[in-house]
């Protein structure tokens, strides 16, 4: 019920959240009870106003806090967002009221006002929507008659300073009517806060002027700027926020299918339609019943999640980040299932949601242009879909669909009924005949999902139809509106389990449905050639066999699709290939090979990343399981789709230079020793690039420093690293220094690269990790080299602790002081590392299982212990003590991090030089690292 007089106090919801026929009791807090407490207070301290307000504020601050609790148990029980936030925003307006009628009642009463002596107290913004989360800031509009008087401005304080008092953040402005016009059609911000204000207390009649004039003077004739610039406002806040709605921890409020888009929706429609109420889009036809109820349950949803977080935070935070996602999908009453978490199926909901709220902004849009609310100028720019240039006309090969403003559209609304193969038909003729999608028709489409039935699916055409999508250029946008459709799920019905589906990990940044449309993409883009950073692979495309070109596409978009169940996802993918790839017509070979592709899809990377590549027996154990130069190079090729898709800076050239070394390195092996480029033509290759970004040394300083590296360092190292390298190891010669280290920032990767120079000793590595975890660094990965004449070269990546690189810079000195001091035996590691604080908070959320694997098939000279586990700041020189105290020697080390999983490779010996045979010693080693791994307070232990 809106108040229509100052002394309104009862608390209640307002009209536009208000379910019809109801009042929801709001969470214990008795306005009547609470005002005659008020008026208890200022009888007690009258003519003491100073001591009457603070007491107020306590008294209220009080009731506040009890209210709040009330609606975190309710939404806890209840579960439902939308009513928790109208019942703290209804729980603010009384408290908004009480205030009023107290400033104007026992602090600056005036018996006769005058007729500037009046004011409204309005709602504006979110907080004006009549929802409002738990930690949002209120957001009040003063109005008056005419200009600030003593009175208002003494009012407005008392109200402002209370509420401040109370903890509350609180956005405010003091306006005329004139003022709030005037501003309204000069800012698009003030106009769109006016938009949804909401009156709460004080003189009814400013507030209906004020809507009046904002209805005649600034709505009337604007519809068309007001959404051209929401939508512009929309596409700026995405592309801050992230542009794909399937980020692995996204924004609730400003992400791709967040609250923000519904209310950009909901404003558009008010302005434009002129509805007070979501419910009244129906009647103007702009959803059916279904859409309507689609919205609140979106609506809902998010409000739940958005809820939940600030109860959890205690503050305003808006982003789902992994740290809080699982204890938001207990609150929320998500449980396990088997292969999937409660917080993957959590996410999971979500991100269906988002994808939702997607396709009810695409509806609103097409009702826009059916209406010609827009300019086409402006709103071509921000949205190109909404309205590109007129052109209608028919398509080639089809009766069914038409050209609709350069859109393919519905030539009939049964289209899809007569002939079911329509819902894919639609989106290849697009594809052809590089049309975008009419939101009618995919309206239409998502409306029709239920005609894919087993027969569609079994269709010769619907499936030809589909790999002609898959394998044509634009494949990804084309895969991606089908997928936002409903249609790839119903249509392959394996891939529709993976739809919205994240795993819980920091490594991946998309859901497994948007990461295999994303790693589909990338493969065009190496088969077009157009990106030198996958230079061996788009090299490779050209030379695998034709036939072979749908298997790698087909293999590429399967790889994952086995994610969520509780085998092995690569074994589970390979049987699903094996089920579905007949379907598409691939014959026995072929499918076999997109199944062997799909099982062995993580090895090459495993092998390159966590092995050393100058080691025989590894090119032999790998040239194994290839089997073939053909299925090598289609394996190179999925990798790098894969690594690139996993997200922004996973890729980059240190990983592309151990796939390049680990294919060429292999190719010898599979042709009985014929290369296309063998190995020391590619040394001396690699030799010839480097004299040539050297052309100012002198010939003989260029010779004795290629001959200060070994071959296996000329092909695992990029030429940019090399060149920095060789400046970098002139200028430590020149200084003079045992120790040098130089800071690089690779801000794509958001690490810090220490290059460190010393004389190689056994415990180095451990001293360089024991001095980064001092320093509270974390190292990623490290590529670790030795120079013929006794130099270690190591390169260090840790994680990126502060904004500023002059402030990155003074904390890796830090760790080059501590290195120096403790090679010099100024300084005992173990005592620095007893008192260090231990596990970084962000990965205490993630669990993973130490492994520790012992093998000695993998090299003939050294015992390989490959360790698995949650990653945390110490734990490399954790590993390397522990290793060196149980009497072993590190040949190499083979570091790498994938978000929070660690797994790190030593080639190790005893002390004599040989294998660790002994099932005993292996036994004790492996029992020592699990430990060493499950007990984040180990390095007392081990120091």
């Amino acid at each position: 019920m809106t108040p229509t007089s100052s002394s309104a106090l009862e608390i209640s919801l307002p009209d536009s959240t208000r379910e019809r026929g109801s009042e929801l009791p709001v969470l214990g807090f008795d306005s009547a009870a609470v005002m005659s407490r008020i008026d208890a207070l200022a009888e007690k301290h009258e003519g003491h106003d100073d001591t009457f307000r603070s007491a107020m504020a306590q008294l209220l601050k009080a009731e506040l806090v009890r209210a709040r609790d009330v609606a975190q148990a309710e939404l806890l029980n209840e579960r439902h967002g939308r009513r928790t936030a109208e019942r703290l925003c209804a729980l603010h307006d009384a408290i908004i009221r009480i205030l009023y009628t107290t400033a104007t009642k026992h602090l600056y009463r005036s018996p006769t006002p005058s007729d500037s002596e009046r004011m409204a107290i309005v709602a504006t913004g979110g907080y004006g929507r009549g929802l409002m989360a738990p930690e949002s800031d209120i957001d009040l509009l003063f109005v008056l008659p005419y200009k600030q008087t003593a009175w208002g401005e003494q009012v407005a304080e008392v109200i402002l300073y209370c509420l401040w008092d109370m903890g509350l953040k609180v956005g405010h402005a003091t306006r005329t009517v004139n003022e709030c016009i005037r501003q309204a059609l000069a800012d698009m911000t003030i106009r769109t806060a006016i938009l949804e204000s909401r009156y709460l207390i004080g003189d009814r009649h400013l507030y209906d002027e004020l809507m009046m004039r904002f209805d005649k003077d600034v709505v009337q004739g604007t519809a068309s700027e007001f959404v051209a610039a929401k939508l512009a406002e929309r596409e700026e806040r995405l592309t801050r926020a992230g542009q794909s709605r399937y980020l692995v921890e996204p924004n609730v409020k400003d992400g791709k299918g967040g609250l923000r888009d519904l209310h950009t929706l909901f404003w558009i429609a008010k302005y434009v339609y002129r509805v007070r109420d979501a419910s009244e889009l129906v009647k103007r036809g702009i959803f059916d019943a279904v859409e309507y109820r689609t919205f609140r349950r979106c609506e809902d949803f998010l409000w739940s999640v958005r809820c939940n977080i600030h109860f959890q935070t205690n503050r305003a935070e808006e982003r789902l980040s992994f740290d809080i996602q699982r204890e938001i999908a207990q609150r929320l009453g998500y449980t396990e299932h088997p292969g999937m978490q409660d917080v993957e199926r959590f996410m999971k909901h979500y991100f269906m949601v988002a994808r939702q709220v997607g396709g009810l902004t695409a509806i609103l849009c097409a009702k826009l242009e059916e209406q010609e609310a827009k300019p086409a100028p402006v709103l071509n720019r921000v949205m190109a879909r909404l309205r590109p240039h007129k052109r209608r006309g028919k398509i080639a090969g089809t009766e069914d669909f038409i050209v609709d403003n350069a859109r393919i559209n519905l030539a009939a609304p049964n289209v899809f009924k007569h002939d079911p193969v329509n819902l894919i038909r639609i989106f290849r003729l697009a594809q052809k005949n590089n049309l975008d999608f009419h939101p009618d028709a995919m309206r239409a489409v998502t409306r029709s999902l239920n005609l894919i039935t087993p027969q569609v699916r079994d269709n010769p055409e619907a499936n030809a139809l589909f790999m002609e999508i898959l394998t044509s250029p634009d494949a990804e946008t084309v895969l991606r509106r089908m997928n936002e459709t409903g249609v790839l799920g119903q249509f392959i019905r394996t891939f529709g389990k993976i739809v919205s589906m994240m795993q819980f990990n920091m490594y991946h940044h998309y859901t497994v449905d948007e990461h295999l449309i994303r790693c589909v993409g990338i493969l065009q883009e190496i088969e077009a050639g157009t990106h030198e950073e996958f230079a061996l692979a788009n090299d490779l495309f050209k030379k695998i066999r034709p036939e072979h070109r749908s298997v790698l596409y087909m293999a590429v978009f399967l790889h994952d699709i086995a994610k969520g169940r509780p085998e092995d996802h690569s074994i589970a993918g390979a049987k699903v290939a094996r089920r579905l790839c007949p379907r598409f017509g691939f014959n026995a070979a072929e499918t076999e090979l997109i199944a062997w592709l799909i099982q062995e899809h993580l090895t090459m990377s495993t092998v390159a990343q966590s092995r050393d590549l100058s080691d025989r027996k590894t090119i032999e154990n790998f040239a194994a399981v290839v089997q073939s130069v053909e299925q090598m190079k289609l394996l190179t090729i999925l990798t790098t789709a894969d690594i690139r898709g996993v997200g922004p800076a996973v890729w980059n050239g240190w990983k592309a230079q151990l796939l390049r070394t680990l294919y060429y390195e292999t190719e010898p092996a599979l042709t009985g020793g014929f290369s296309e480029v063998n190995r020391a033509r590619r040394v001396d290759v690699a030799h010839a690039e480097f004299r040539n970004a050297f052309s100012d040394w002198p010939e003989a300083e260029l010779d004795a420093y290629i001959s200060r590296q070994y071959p296996a360092y000329w092909l695992k190292v990029d030429l940019p690293r090399k060149i920095h390298h060789a400046r970098f190891i002139k200028s430590a010669d020149a200084s003079g220094k045992k120790l040098a280290i130089e800071v690089g920032f690779e801000e794509g990767r958001a690490v810090t690269e220490l290059t460190l120079l010393a004389p190689d000793h056994p415990w180095l590595l451990s001293i360089v990790a024991g001095a980064c975890a001092a320093n509270g660094a974390n190292i990623v990965d490290a590529q670790i080299y030795t120079t013929t004449d006794g130099l270690a070269l190591d390169t260090i990546a840790i994680s990126r602790e502060y904004d500023r690189n002059e402030d990155e810079a003074r904390r890796a000195s830090r760790i080059g002081e501590m290195i120096e001091q403790v090679l010099e035996g100024k300084v005992r590691l173990p005592e620095v590392m007893a008192r260090r604080t231990q596990a970084r908070a962000k990965t205490k959320v993630f669990v993973v299982e130490p492994e520790v694997v012992i093998n000695n098939q993998w090299s003939d000279v050294y015992t390989v212990i490959e360790v698995t586990g949650l990653d945390r700041p110490g734990l490399l020189y954790q590993l390397t003590t522990a290793i060196s105290k149980l009497s072993l020697n590190i040949g190499s080390a083979h570091v790498a991090t994938f978000g929070e999983r660690v797994r790190d490779v030593f080639y190790v010996t005893d002390l004599m030089g040989a294998q660790i045979t002994a099932p005993t010693r292996q036994a004790a080693i492996k029992r020592a690292l699990v430990h060493l791994l499950a007990n984040p307070d180990t390095t007392r232990g081990v120091a």
